[in-house]
């Protein structure tokens, strides 16, 4: 039944994040850096907290093996999940 689930959490870039996404230039790339967004939508705390953050909200490390990539982000009270950096590994 539709409204039923849990709604996906929005996605916004810090400005050091938006920085990164305008140098991605290949779809390779925007592919992964995708997928890994969805997976973080959908999930937010699917990410581990740094170590040694103490900060808040904490940031969280998502490592997309698939991908190779990472994503850097923290979860507002809000569900806005902020993007800090996306590292290609």
């Amino acid at each position: 039944m539709p409204g039923n689930g849990r709604r996906r959490a929005r996605i916004a870039f810090s400005d050091a994040a938006a920085k990164q996404l305008e140098n991605l230039t290949s779809e390779t790339e925007i592919h992964a850096l995708d997928r890994a967004l969805v997976v973080i939508s959908v999930d937010p705390d699917v990410g581990d907290p740094l170590p040694g953050d103490t900060s808040s909200p904490q940031l969280r490390d998502y490592a997309d093996e698939v991908e190779a990539v990472r994503v850097l982000y923290f979860v507002t009270a809000l569900r806005t999940v902020v993007v800090v950096a996306y590292i290609e590994v």
